[in-house]
């Protein structure tokens, strides 16, 4: 099913809803956030869509907004289908799909630890790839690099230096068994 052709599915079914066809590479459908929710409630349960699996959830940084993008697929179907959504940067949420599709979870929680982005509804919305006190989200394009240190690292750096700040919450090994010669 073509993106004009699922784009005017989804206008029929939801009239109110924002719903745009996208002419780019990849190609899509954009649809407001209030409808996010039940437009993919609709693309997994009408039977000419039957979209039950989220092949990849990702956002992309425009630097004025936010887009996270949907790519999903229909197994029986052999089909796959784009839906993004636009948020502004000042207000960088999306209703979570992990009701829709289990599958998003990690999807989801990568979006959020990387770029920011929360997911209202989301069962377990914390970081996934990055450590808990990571300051920041490194995909965004308004990320400073050098990243901002813990502050516990920080201040041992502005103490004692380089060699007090790389220890901060380092145990060093103790004797290993293999490392034991026999005398």
């Amino acid at each position: 099913m073509a993106s004009a052709e699922l784009a005017g599915r989804i206008a029929a079914r939801f009239p109110s809803a924002s719903i745009v066809p996208v002419e780019s590479n990849v190609g899509g459908i954009l649809v407001d956030r209030a409808s996010l929710v039940d437009i993919c409630v609709f693309l997994r349960d009408d039977s000419a869509c039957r979209f039950d699996y989220p092949a990849s959830l990702t956002a992309i940084d425009y630097l004025d907004y936010f887009e996270v993008v949907y790519q999903v697929r229909s197994l029986a179907r052999g089909e796959d289908a784009t839906l993004r959504c636009r948020v502004p940067r000042d207000d960088a949420q999306v209703p979570s799909v992990t009701a829709i599709w289990s599958g998003a979870d990690f999807q989801e929680r990568e979006i959020f630890d990387l770029m920011g982005i929360t997911f209202p509804g989301h069962p377990n919305l914390r970081r996934i790839l990055l450590w808990d006190e990571f300051i920041g989200h490194p995909l965004r394009k308004d990320f400073g690099l050098p990243a901002p240190l813990p502050p516990a690292v920080q201040e041992a750096l502005d103490r004692e230096g380089v060699a007090a700040a790389n220890v901060i919450g380092h145990t060093p090994p103790g004797p290993r068994a293999l490392d034991r010669r026999a005398s």
